[in-house]
């Protein structure tokens, strides 16, 4: 009998050999049906095994290297958080003091300097600035309940607010130099500054008595803001009540339209900056449709920082620095009317105007929500997340 050829194919991979038999009789006295997509998938998982053995004999260290080089996606996510929470955080820094009574020969002078300002001049400062503010809030008081509405009484309120603000920067023995036109009260405008702290209001309206969007505050100030300033027209909102914003923006936008007797002033920042920077400008004093008056206001240091950091120290204990400083030093310019361009939006709009006073008073812009202070973590977490 002549015997069937068989047709036998050998594949052979490193030093394993598939033997692929089409006959019927394998030589081991029994039937058996090869599946040929088990055989391909042992063959590639070989292939794939020599390759990974191949490469980490060949190029072991180079790809351990590589690996961790790669591995580090979280490092440079706390890196990147460190370095904005770091340019963020600058603009909320009070400027460090200048030592100079390092030796023995400059040590008397401050010694005698700290003497003058705080056993001399701050009582004297205090004193005139209970004297002249009780008596003209007496006088404020008097004209809103005694007075009938006229021409005069507006011109008096106005005159009597302007002295108030008056006395107290005077306290401080502040040199305020004004550039510019000064403002004048009418309808269909409204005026946004740059904001360092709830003084700016002060320094403004020695010049020209404001009206202004500002924060409910409790204590002795919110007593002035409940029965002085709400006389001729401030707005307050509560930054903890999410339904305030919508409220403060219908009261604006009446304001604007409909009330032209004391100036609106707007911070559209919304908090306090330390005069070195501009954080991001809010939209919504720039969505009234009307006239957008900016003002630059640029505090010199060589005296004191005029700052305000409301997490670090109470208003008074701001005000208290203040007056034991020689004097508080800032320029103040008054510019051009803005209107909104054809075509463009109230983002764009605002972000014309806080370039402009950027440019003025000289702060560089940066793009950071500053009410954002409010949620950022603690100095010293971030610290220790540096330190890591």
């Amino acid at each position: 009998m002549g015997k069937k050829a068989k047709n036998r194919s050998v594949i052979r991979t490193g030093s394993r050999r598939l033997t692929d038999d089409t006959g019927d009789n394998l030589g081991v006295g029994g039937d058996f049906s090869v599946n040929i997509n088990q055989v391909s998938l042992e063959l590639e998982a070989e292939i794939r095994k020599e390759e990974k053995m191949r490469i980490s004999e060949d190029f072991g260290t180079g790809a351990d290297l590589l690996r961790e080089a790669l591995d580090i996606s979280s490092t440079l996510e706390e890196g990147v958080s460190a370095i904005v929470d770091d340019s963020f955080t600058k603009c909320f820094n009070k400027a460090t003091p200048t030592v100079w009574n390092f030796n023995w020969y400059l040590f008397p002078s401050w010694l005698v300097g700290l003497i003058v300002r705080h056993l001399i001049l701050f009582p004297l400062r205090l004193v005139f600035l209970l004297v002249t503010f009780f008596t003209f809030i007496f006088l404020f008081s008097l004209s809103r309940m005694l007075m009938p509405k006229c021409s005069f009484k507006l011109r008096l309120e106005k005159a009597i607010v302007r002295s108030i603000a008056f006395c107290w920067v005077a306290s401080w023995s502040a040199v305020i130099t004004c550039h510019g036109p000064k403002p004048v009260a009418s309808k269909g405008r409204v005026w946004v500054s740059n904001h360092t702290s709830m003084v700016d209001w002060l320094v403004l309206s020695q010049v020209t008595p404001f009206a202004t969007v500002m924060q409910k505050h409790p204590g002795w100030l919110g007593v002035i803001q409940t029965y002085i300033m709400d006389g001729f027209g401030c707005i307050y909102f509560n930054r903890k009540e999410s339904k305030d914003r919508e409220k403060v923006a219908l009261r604006i936008k009446d304001y604007v339209k409909n009330d032209g007797k004391f100036p609106l002033l707007i911070f559209p920042e919304g908090t306090c900056v330390n005069n070195r920077y501009s954080t991001m400008f809010k939209k919504g004093a720039f969505e009234l449709d009307c006239a957008v008056c900016p003002i630059a206001i640029k505090y010199n240091k060589i005296f004191v920082d005029a700052f305000w950091s409301s997490r670090q120290q109470s208003f008074t204990m701001h005000l208290w620095e203040l007056m034991t400083s020689w004097a508080v030093v800032a320029d103040v310019y008054f510019l051009e009317p803005q209107y909104k361009q054809v075509g463009e939006t109230s983002i764009e709009f605002a972000s014309r105007v806080q370039k402009m006073i950027a440019k003025k008073a000289r702060l560089k812009v940066v793009p950071w929500n500053g009410m954002l202070k409010y949620l950022s973590p603690s100095p010293k977490l971030c610290e220790q997340k540096r330190e890591l």
